[in-house]
């Protein structure tokens, strides 16, 4: 179960992650973060964390055996 929620989570920030460079970088617009560097590397930091959530969940579960 706890694999679920780390999926989850990681799945998570790479949306919100992937939102918030967009918008720093001025692709999508309406929002106080457009433009932003700051919020670019709040975004691409947001981002990394879901790859490493996403990708320890997938290595987990390739390993086999349920998490205990």
């Amino acid at each position: 179960m706890k694999r679920w929620i780390t999926l989850t989570i990681g799945l998570v920030f790479l949306l919100v992650g992937g939102v918030w460079v967009l918008q720093g970088a001025g692709v999508l617009t309406g929002s106080f973060m457009t433009g932003q560097k700051l919020w670019f590397l709040i975004g691409l930091v947001a981002f990394l964390v879901g790859v490493v959530l996403v990708a320890a969940t997938a290595r987990r579960s390739r390993q086999g055996g349920r998490a205990r």
